[in-house]
């Protein structure tokens, strides 16, 4: 919860500072409004929390209640949750409530799509590409779509990529790394066969195979013949993951379900005003 209650501060901060809602200013504060929350399309449902801190913040006389719960399945018209309040409180809390919530099911729409192609024979994870200072509500979300979680921060694991071979070998950041931070996951990252294999032999507990061919990729499974989980990463699409998924990885990371995900349509209908 600081993590929501942190960024939906921030995101409200641009939308009120420095003088509030000069325009939600001009109507009654007793003016009192029942409004609806619809999907405007298909997608799955997440960041219902920083849509609870929004109006909570805004003003707590603003009650939300839910239809849906994250993770479920969105219908075109589907009915998500009711806001109740008064109206200038619940127009000064829409916009920030509505950017969380078509961001957040936009990131768990594109991870479910990834996870029903890869059919259950991959799981699919996010990276660290995500949009900065909501890295944590961006992850649940893509745990709401059904994938799973790779690194939250760098002190989660160790994964020792291309760049940090420029200052040491396979063999010896292993062997660092469990000297250091025993109970750790270490990860290798590896563009050849040849790099697999070392860094199997040397004791890694998963492998990164990065930028291979699904062929590669099956070619690199059958040598590490189940010593340590295998993960793929690096251009995988909604077209290939299925491909790559069935050549026998554990793991598929696609940072495009955080960093390039479109957001789902969702509105907030306000009943008409009488004249």
């Amino acid at each position: 919860m600081p993590a929501v209650r942190e960024a939906v501060a921030r995101a409200l901060a641009e939308d009120l500072l420095p003088m509030g809602d000069i325009t939600a200013a001009l109507i009654p504060v007793d003016v009192l409004v029942r409004a609806d929350i619809v999907a405007r399309e298909e997608g799955v449902l997440a960041g219902r929390l920083c849509v609870n801190e929004t109006f909570a913040q805004v003003d707590p006389a603003v009650v939300v209640t839910w239809s849906l719960d994250d993770g479920e399945e969105l219908d075109p018209g589907a009915h998500i949750a009711t806001v109740e309040g008064p109206l200038p409180a619940v127009l000064s809390g829409e916009r920030t409530a509505l950017n969380f919530l078509c961001h957040l099911s936009g990131v768990a729409s594109v991870t479910r799509r990834f996870v029903r192609a890869a059919a259950g024979a991959a799981r699919i994870r996010d990276t660290r590409k995500t949009t900065p200072g909501l890295r944590s509500l961006e992850k649940a979300a893509v745990r709401a779509g059904g994938g799973a979680n790779h690194r939250g921060s760098l002190s989660d694991g160790i994964l020792v990529k291309d760049n940090h071979l420029g200052g040491l070998s396979i063999d010896a950041a292993i062997r660092r790394a469990h000297l250091r931070w025993p109970g750790r996951t270490v990860e290798v990252e590896c563009d050849t066969r040849a790099q697999v294999e070392v860094a199997v032999d040397a004791g890694a507990d998963m492998v990164l195979l990065d930028n291979m061919t699904p062929a590669e990729v099956a070619d690199c499974v059958k040598l590490v013949d189940g010593r340590c989980l295998v993960e793929v990463s690096g251009g995988v699409t909604i077209q290939t993951v299925g491909e790559y998924a069935d050549a026998g990885p554990d793991l598929i990371s696609v940072g495009a379900i955080t960093h390039s995900a479109p957001i789902l349509d969702i509105g907030l209908d306000l009943p008409e005003m009488e004249e």
